[in-house]
């Protein structure tokens, strides 16, 4: 853990900031705040995405992941005094910057307010927007908590307002720390009070060799995603986990009862995340393009390995699982999702329907089958025309042979 002071601000002390390297992919940040008496004020981690709908030039629309925040500043970020509260303020990118506001009342204080601002004059990460300038989106929030107590909630929550959707997770944060010592006592959000406790996988892990032991096939699980009016996506898959790390591979099957499924849905975005004991999360996000297919677009995954280390990986430029709106995808043989170089998904009797669920049922499959139709198709076709042309150049050539053996015979 890298530390690193800034100069104090009028008001809020010293602020002491420290940045969690070795998470860096899956993009955990660690803030603690420091009165002018050296006393921590304020502790915070949690972990951030967002995905932002934009209009490009063409007048089409697409969906920007911002995941990884590069390198962050907390310039702004204040204890609080007696006329404004405890702030955390954040940097990134180009022009980008995220806002955490606390209240103080008699025996709580609160989360009171989350700002997130981005630029789509940074052509990095907006090429081709059609308005360039910054915009801000404003959640007011009102989380109350005991003083003396630490936020937790490790279960994903999302902020969605027009066209930005904000994701946080892995959330632990204390304002309004007393004699300096952050509290040990646990205030859970809704969604981990009423998360079911996941006992551990009962799984085997190859010891470590450079090649993985070839496992069998893994059990086939069916997940969902609620958002309140019913079931907003389904998932049934066996899945295989193929990692390699410091030139060790390893072998793991997902086991479905002891898997915990969570997410969101959007109108252009859904987020399928499984955890468990040793998986921290395997995000699979999925997205709409054109306005009338979906396709699975990012995976990303942290998870424990057997020998202490944490494994996490992230990659939102993926193009698998395509389906028309309205339908399911389907594909009962295996397949391979390659995530990287190092962590690969085999993926066994795989169904999946991110968006338009009717009454929690699966609609009409488009089986990957279709894909193999496809390219035999035109392979086909092309197989009968030559067929056809052969037999037409034979008839040519025993008709020309015998017109000539009629002139000989004169």
């Amino acid at each position: 853990m890298v530390c690193f002071r800034v100069f104090p601000v009028p008001g809020s002390g010293l602020v002491l900031v420290c940045l969690v390297l070795g998470a860096l992919r899956s993009y955990a940040l660690e803030l603690t705040l420091q009165d002018s008496g050296k006393a921590t004020c304020l502790y915070a981690k949690w972990q951030m995405t967002f995905r932002v709908r934009y209009e490009t030039t063409n007048k089409t629309y697409k969906t920007q992941t911002i995941s990884d925040l590069g390198t962050v500043t907390y310039n702004g970020s204040i204890c609080g005094d007696e006329q404004s509260g405890p702030r955390i303020a954040v940097q990134f990118r180009s022009g980008f910057s995220w806002i955490a506001n606390f209240t103080k009342a008699a025996s709580t204080y609160s989360i009171d307010s989350i700002s997130f601002s981005y630029n789509t004059s940074d052509d990095t990460t907006f090429p081709d927007a059609k308005d360039k300038g910054m915009h801000t989106v404003y959640h007011p929030l009102a989380i109350k908590i005991p003083l003396n107590k630490i936020f937790r909630c490790s279960s994903l929550s999302t902020l969605e307002n027009n066209d930005v959707v904000q994701h946080y997770w892995d959330v632990h944060v204390q304002a309004f720390v007393q004699n300096g010592t952050v509290s040990k006592n646990e205030f859970l959000c809704d969604k981990d009070k009423t998360s079911t406790v996941v006992p551990t996988i009962h799984t085997t892990v190859p010891s470590p060799t450079t090649a993985p032991t070839p496992k069998e096939k893994p059990e086939a699980g069916t997940y969902s995603v609620n958002n309140g009016n019913g079931t907003c996506l389904l998932a049934t898959m066996g899945l295989q986990l193929n990692i390699t790390q410091d030139k060790v591979a390893s072998v793991i099957n997902i086991n479905p009862n002891t898997t915990h499924s969570t997410g969101s849905c959007q109108s252009h975005t859904a987020l399928l995340r499984l955890n468990s004991s040793t998986i921290k999360y395997l995000d699979f996000v999925f997205a709409v393009k054109n306005e009338n297919r979906f396709y699975l677009k990012e995976v990303n995954v942290s998870m424990n390995l057997v020998n202490g280390s944490v494994f996490s990986i992230a990659n939102n430029n993926l193009s698998y699982w395509d389906a028309p709106l309205g339908s399911s995808y389907m594909c009962n043989k295996e397949q391979t999702v390659s995530v990287s170089g190092a962590f690969q998904i085999n993926t066994f009797d795989l169904r999946v329907q991110p968006f338009n669920v009717i009454e929690g049922k699966y609609s009409t499959a488009q089986d990957c089958s279709a894909d193999d139709d496809n390219f035999l198709v035109p392979i086909a076709v092309g197989a009968a025309l030559a067929g056809v042309l052969i037999l037409v150049l034979l008839a040519y050539f025993i008709g020309l042979k015998r017109h000539h053996a009629g002139y000989e015979q004169f």
